[in-house]
């Protein structure tokens, strides 16, 4: 399937931003520009893809339940988050998040080959952040950095078993679909606001860092302008 084709995109993002901060920490300024990037790059994706299939889905009724559910998934991963702590805790949220990303990817290629082109280059600068992430705060605790990069490997197989849990969804009835994609959207804006803006808030934001936001925002809007 061409879905788990292009699964491999971020995955192997992941490992080299995570093999990036094992041999050679970027400082907090940068880290908090890339998670900026990601953010303008990932919304962009929301409001310009899934967005309007949504809308135009015609079905108010399954709009609403795949938005709820959509709100209510992530707040239990955010209850969940809140709850373990440690090695284990980070582990398992993050263990959350790609399975989620691999959901929303393959809800995006069930959409359209266009918008799950374009979902696979957001999620592939989210889930760079991801891998430099959790390789650095694995690094404080795990002496091996082999362990550390085999550990981010066997999490990143949940991308493609959560594409595979979604490639159903292409053979549902079209008001499903727009469920679906309802899910995918809020999954995608708790992402942007909840999880990269508030993390690139923890270091003082400078005017070129901010930035950085509009930029990933613009540079997919011109993505998807050619791709038209």
């Amino acid at each position: 399937m061409m879905v788990l084709t292009y699964t491999l995109i971020p995955a192997f993002a992941a490992l080299a931003g995570a093999i990036v901060a094992l041999f050679a920490r970027p400082s907090p300024i940068a880290i908090s520009a890339i998670q900026h990037f990601a953010a303008g790059v990932v919304f962009a994706a929301a409001a310009g893809e899934i967005l309007p299939d949504v809308v135009h889905g015609g079905s108010v009724w399954a709009t609403a339940i795949g938005g709820v559910a959509g709100v209510v998934a992530m707040l239990m991963v955010k209850q969940m988050e809140g709850f373990l702590k440690g090695s284990t805790g980070l582990l398992v949220a993050v263990a959350i998040d790609i399975l989620v990303d691999g959901l929303v990817l393959g809800i995006g290629f069930a959409a359209g080959a266009r918008t799950g082109l374009l979902l696979t280059i957001a999620l592939t600068l989210e889930v760079l952040f991801l891998g430099l992430t959790v390789a650095t705060e694995m690094a404080e605790t795990v002496k091996s950095r082999l362990r550390i990069v085999t550990t981010i490997a066997v999490l990143l197989l949940l991308l493609p078993a959560g594409a595979l849990l979604a490639a159903p969804v292409a053979m549902l009835p079209g008001p499903v679909m727009t469920g679906f994609l309802a899910f995918g959207l809020i999954s995608l804006l708790y992402l942007v606001t909840e999880e990269l803006l508030v993390d690139a808030h923890e270091t003082p934001d400078r005017p070129w860092v901010t930035a950085m936001f509009f930029a990933g925002f613009l540079i997919l809007l011109v993505i998807e302008e050619l791709m038209a």
